[in-house]
């Protein structure tokens, strides 16, 4: 009877320690998942601030590239605007010189000449130029057909070798038709003296009147030695 005392109360002792030992393991087992919560949570934490840092990282460099692109724009448009503003004022100077120059050519020649051709230059007498252009070009403009120009030409190249300065100092004459005296040719310009295109437009006129024609003239000299 006490035997069977003593093995029910190892046995209900050995049952409860078994009982004991499980709810032992059940508790560790619980204590580790709220442990194991806990480290992820943390580790969560930990990426979500590393996510955060990150993030505010990118921000702060996109925000500092885009500023050194803008200042690198505003560098280059500043540099381009500087250029311009150079160039600007080299053409206006190129201009300004070149206006310059041409007012003096143009003061130069009312005083001394030639007094420049304004008119239009048919392609015929392109080939031609100085006085010679200019004679062609009234020549044909004063009605003569083209076929003339090599009887005018001859004219004026013996009596003045087509200079608009040309002087006998022993008549007077003047000029490239050599009007006797020179200023005769006062009549088609108040530049009579300077200009090439107002003494041959008076010479056409002359020949026109005497000779009919340049070739007319040129042949009356040839004969006579004058016209």
């Amino acid at each position: 009877m006490n035997r069977l005392r003593s093995v029910g109360a190892r046995t209900a002792s050995v049952a409860l320690l078994l009982a004991g030992l499980a709810g032992g393991v059940q508790l560790a087992g619980r204590h580790a998942d709220r442990d194991r919560a806990a480290d992820d949570a943390v580790r969560a934490r930990i990426v979500a601030q590393q996510l955060t840092v990150a993030r505010k990282a990118k921000h702060v460099a996109d925000r500092a590239a885009r500023a050194v692109s803008q200042q690198t724009a505003e560098q280059k448009a500043a540099a381009l605007t500087r250029t311009d503003a150079a160039h600007a004022r080299s053409l206006d100077a190129a201009q300004k010189k070149d206006t310059a120059e041409r007012k003096a050519a143009a003061e130069k020649a009312a005083r001394t000449g030639p007094v420049p051709y304004t008119g239009t230059i048919p392609a015929a007498c392109q080939s031609f130029s100085g006085s010679r252009e200019i004679g062609c070009a009234l020549m044909i403009k004063s009605g003569f057909p083209f076929s003339e120009f090599s009887c005018l030409n001859e004219l004026w190249d013996h009596e003045s070798g087509w200079n608009y300065k040309a002087e006998n100092k022993s008549s007077g004459a003047y000029g490239i038709p050599q009007a006797l005296p020179g200023r005769k040719m006062s009549s088609a310009g108040d530049d009579w003296e300077i200009s090439p295109a107002t003494q041959i437009t008076w010479g056409l006129g002359y020949i026109k009147g005497r000779y009919d024609s340049p070739c007319g003239a040129w042949n009356h000299f040839q004969d006579v030695g004058s016209y």
